[in-house]
């Protein structure tokens, strides 16, 4: 072989020298295409993983929803305590702890259990205060009586996890099943079997619930589609994927879905209330959002757990809601009264 191409003529050598080349090209060039292919396999793969669980999870918490009561509350505590596990974890990441000292492991371990127990004593009792401030004075004491030096950093962000996964999650049961008047112009109530409840069951907590839940879903859809497909402008800098045309969007989505479903459920009557409730619904959804994405950010994830294959942490999905149970609960509760619908 070295005598042949020793003897070989230049153009012999440049014609050798070129083909070698060429199949480097085309080792390279289909290396790049396996490469991509592999990449839309896997994108492929996570958004049917993503479709899959969307809609199981939508089916689980619509049948949760219309069941209220206990298995509602039930439903809502596993979430809260997974939850605030991961909100825990989160600021005992590197991220975080680096630039303070997080609270010791006994102190989350024991905020987890008393956020997922809140839920329950707000439908037992009917209120949350004792409940908080209990909770809130427990916690202060284990962090000042621990070894070493108690730190500030500690309870405010014991405190945050506190009001963050146990108090607002709270008015959520008080929205569902604390509004127990029956919303008398729904057409669903008269139809409903009696097996499932009767027309009893059709209060004005389950369709506010309802509304609100619904109408998050369509802000949230409307402003991936609305910032694919028209996002230019960053909205803020803690989420840099939003942009303010996909905002727009999302709320224009929110508000037709609460008109919409005011419209089949008779309620509220007023339209223009259906497009404030609609208003505040998105404002509550996009600010628990660019919360949570303010957390990981500083805790330098991008999701807050695995839980659920293909959307991340618990937080990652109910990021949406924590805020917006608080708003609605006082929409209904204290808006219409004093406005009318």
């Amino acid at each position: 072989m070295e005598n042949i191409l020793f003897h070989a003529t230049p153009d012999a050598e440049y014609t050798f020298v070129l083909n070698f080349s060429l199949e480097v090209q085309r080792g390279n060039q289909s290396s790049g295409e396996s490469d991509l292919d592999e990449e839309h396999r896997k994108k492929t793969s996570q958004l049917r993983k993503r479709i899959i669980f969307g809609l199981g999870i939508g089916v689980l918490v619509g049948g949760v929803v219309l069941a209220g009561e206990w298995v509602f509350t039930v439903a809502l505590s596993a979430a809260v305590f997974a939850g605030s596990r991961e909100y825990f974890e989160l600021v005992r990441s590197r991220g975080i702890a680096s630039g303070m000292t997080p609270p010791p492991r006994y102190v989350s371990r024991a905020c987890s259990v008393i956020c997922c127990v809140m839920p329950l004593l707000t439908l037992y009792f009917g209120h949350i205060d004792v409940s908080v401030t209990s909770a809130a004075f427990f916690v202060a004491t284990a962090l000042l009586l621990q070894r070493g030096n108690p730190r500030f950093s500690q309870l405010s962000t014991t405190m945050f996890g506190l009001f963050y996964c146990g108090y607002l999650p709270c008015f959520w049961v008080k929205l569902r099943c604390g509004l127990a008047a029956p919303a008398l112009n729904t057409r669903f109530a008269a139809s409903w079997p009696l097996l499932l409840g009767g027309n009893t069951m059709w209060t004005v907590g389950l369709v506010a619930t309802l509304i609100s839940v619904s109408s998050i879903i369509a802000a949230d859809t409307f402003a991936f589609i609305g910032g694919k497909a028209f996002g230019r402008t960053p909205l803020i800098a803690v989420s840099p994927k939003k942009t303010w045309e996909g905002a727009l969007v999302g709320l224009g989505g929110c508000i037709a879905a609460s008109v919409l479903l005011a419209k089949v459920f008779s309620w509220p009557t007023s339209t223009l209330s259906a497009v404030a409730f609609g208003f505040l619904n998105f404002f509550g959804s996009l600010f628990g959002d660019l919360t949570e994405s303010m957390i990981k950010r500083d805790a330098g994830v991008k999701d807050s757990g695995s839980l659920i294959p293909g959307h991340g942490g618990i937080l990652d999905r109910v990021d949406s809601y924590i805020f917006t149970g608080a708003l609605a609960h006082s929409f209904v509760k204290t808006f219409l009264p004093l406005y009318g619908i």
